[in-house]
């Protein structure tokens, strides 16, 4: 790589072809970084399945948000990763930081494949899956900030959108080599064997993995730029004092998490999560073909993160992250209604022609989430709800006189709900019976479907739906490494953009599937969700046009 001395500046470095030691330092640094997020991303994919194995003490519907928890857990502690490991990566270097932190990573992921589930040792199970969720997040607040400083400090002035692009496609292509690897093992152990023990099989795949990461990265030195503030003895003494003590940084922290990561997260795991879990757990696409989908999606959609990293070269980061969350606001509504229209044509046709509604009294309602299966819902309005929820069935809401029995309107058929207060077991079993039955024959009667047809799916335009939701991930992803490097300083920079960018990933993006199903499981509507992405989204958009910088020109070598 050629670095040249300037007066004044410190180092710059040339524009021009990528050198071989340049294209080893991005090689080395993404495929790490593919692996870690592989390991991570299991568990999402997985989230069904696991939910089965682990909380099998819940009701169907809380099992699956527990373990969506369980999932965010290791979004949650990511900023505390970040702090730790980013304080380690500006103290002692790059390079020796995020061995550490890939190394968490694989063997949490590889004890997973080796855990025993609830019917064998009980809540020691999920007790144990959870800790590990917490220090996969913790590994994984520090790989992302060391990965991205350290491809960003090799790269090239007026290169850096193109080289940290790559770093950026590690996340789809964590997510998709995860998805090739549950399919690969779903079809050669069968759908009965891979629900059992085979779903295993991935997570244990992850140490050979590990072993391939840490051999790459044995081979890498430390960052130019690092090694040049060091030999300087310009290294900050106190990385997090001087981040987040000195107003002059924290301000731009702040606004770097609320005008910049919050919005990207949320279109991101939108645009890839929840679209997988929308699939799935609404729209009952069998988890084959939803896999199958997502995978040809983010196929298409990657090599986008490449475009969009080096068009923020030319034209600037900002004005691209910006307009994907603008276009994430306005089209997510009509969007995922294509979505359901293209994969279950059934379901939209009775919908559309056979609304269902709840009437009850509001103060009959509780909040539809049980996480410890201890509460009871007697009354008649939770009953309907919870019948309806088992089905997956988005439903609206309407308010009833106080006081009234709860009833379930399907189209021009009007079911009445029960209250199972004050009747004996036995009356209260007869009951459910009876009211499942007339939901489900009436549901049938009225064209909702139990699965998707796969006949009838629109397969080629479901691809295009999902395409487009992955390029939306690409304008808010593909730049924002790049951004986060040039808004810091050399000295804190591993420290301070990796808080931001773990506490808007990892909170406001970790725990976007759990907030949105919550928020569906409340309301009804399957659709509701989306207001969670489309608010924070509009909140990044609006903090982000008015007090965020454009930082393209920025000589990273000279900000110190």
């Amino acid at each position: 790589m050629s670095i040249s001395a300037t007066q004044g500046a410190g180092i710059k470095v040339a524009a021009g072809p990528m050198t071989p030691e340049e294209r080893k330092v991005i090689l080395a640094s993404s495929l790490g970084t593919v692996f870690e997020w592989y390991d991570f991303y299991l568990y999402g994919s997985l989230a069904a399945i696991i939910a089965k194995q682990f909380f099998a003490g819940l009701d169907p519907t809380s099992a699956f948000i527990f373990a969506l928890l369980a999932f965010a857990a290791g979004f949650i502690v990511r900023p505390f990763g970040a702090l730790f490991f980013g304080r380690l990566g500006d103290l002692i270097g790059r390079k020796y930081t995020f061995l550490v932190t890939i190394l968490i990573m694989g063997l949490s992921t590889f004890i997973v494949g080796v855990l025993p589930n609830y019917a064998s040792i009980g809540v020691a199970a999920p007790v144990i899956l959870i800790i590990l969720r917490l220090l996969q997040g913790l590994a994984l607040g520090g790989e992302y900030g060391g990965a991205a400083t350290y491809v960003a400090e090799h790269a090239p002035n007026g290169k850096r959108g193109a080289y940290t692009a790559w770093i950026q496609t590690t996340a789809t292509m964590g997510l998709f080599l995860s998805l090739l690897v549950i399919l690969g093992t779903r079809t050669i152990t069968g759908e009965a064997v891979f629900n059992d023990w085979g779903w295993r099989i991935p997570f244990l795949v992850s140490i050979l993995l590990l072993g391939i990461s840490v051999w790459i990265r044995m081979q890498l030195s430390e960052s130019p730029a690092f090694r040049k503030m060091k030999a300087e003895g310009k290294t900050s003494k106190a990385p997090l004092a001087e981040s987040f003590g000195q107003w002059k940084n924290l301000k731009i922290v702040l606004i770097a998490l609320f005008g910049l990561t919050a919005g990207q997260a949320v279109v991101w795991y939108t645009g890839q999560f929840y679209a997988l879990f929308f699939l799935t757990q609404q729209l009952k696409v069998d988890a084959v073909t939803a896999n199958l989908m997502i995978a040809a999606a983010l196929l298409i959609g990657t090599p986008f993160f490449l475009v969009f990293g080096s068009l923020s070269d030319r034209i600037g980061r900002k004005s691209i992250i910006m307009l994907g969350c603008a276009l994430a606001i306005v089209t997510y509504f009509p969007v995922f209604k294509a979505l359901t229209v293209a994969a279950n044509p059934d379901l939209a046709a009775a919908q559309a022609h056979s609304k269902v509604v709840v009437v009850a009294d509001p103060k009959e309602c509780s909040f539809q989430f049980n996480p410890t299966g201890t509460a009871k819902f007697t009354s008649s309005c939770d009953i309907a709800k919870q019948v309806l929820a088992a089905s997956s069935v988005s439903y609206d809401n309407e308010e009833a006189p106080a006081g009234t029995p709860a009833v379930i309107k399907i189209g021009d058929d009007v079911i009445p709900s029960y209250t199972s207060k004050g009747i004996s077991a036995d009356e209260a079993k007869a009951k459910d019976a009876e009211f499942k039955k007339a939901v489900a024959d009436t549901l049938k009667a009225d064209g909702y479907p139990t699965k998707a047809d796969p006949a009838k799916m629109n397969k080629v335009m479901m691809v295009v739906i999902l395409t487009y939701l992955v390029i939306l991930v690409t304008m808010v992803y593909g730049p924002i490494a790049a951004m986060l490097v040039e808004l810091f300083p050399t000295r804190i920079r591993y420290t301070s953009m990796s808080l931001p960018y773990h506490i808007g990933n990892g909170w406001f993006g970790g725990l976007l599937p759990t907030m949105s199903f919550a928020i569906v499981a409340q309301t009804g509507n399957m659709y509701n969700g989306l207001w969670y992405p489309i608010i924070v989204a509009g909140m990044t958009l609006v903090i982000g046009m008015l007090f965020l910088r454009e930082t393209k020109d920025v000589d990273i070598y000279a900000n110190d």
